[in-house]
């Protein structure tokens, strides 16, 4: 149950990234949000990879 857990708050963490970042800088941006908002989750997916996910 703790590594679910884990996982949802992990997303939950993206999520929250994504969205302050969309409201803060790119409200009427539509190209420029979308290409952050899959390099943010490219970003999370690498770290989530590389020390997160069990050997």
């Amino acid at each position: 149950m703790g590594r679910q857990l884990a996982v949802v708050l992990y997303v939950v963490a993206m999520a929250a990234v994504i969205v302050a970042v969309d409201v803060l800088f790119f409200k009427n941006r539509f190209r420029e949000r979308l290409i952050v908002n899959i390099g943010i989750v490219l970003v999370f997916a690498v770290f989530y990879l590389r020390f997160l996910r069990r050997p």
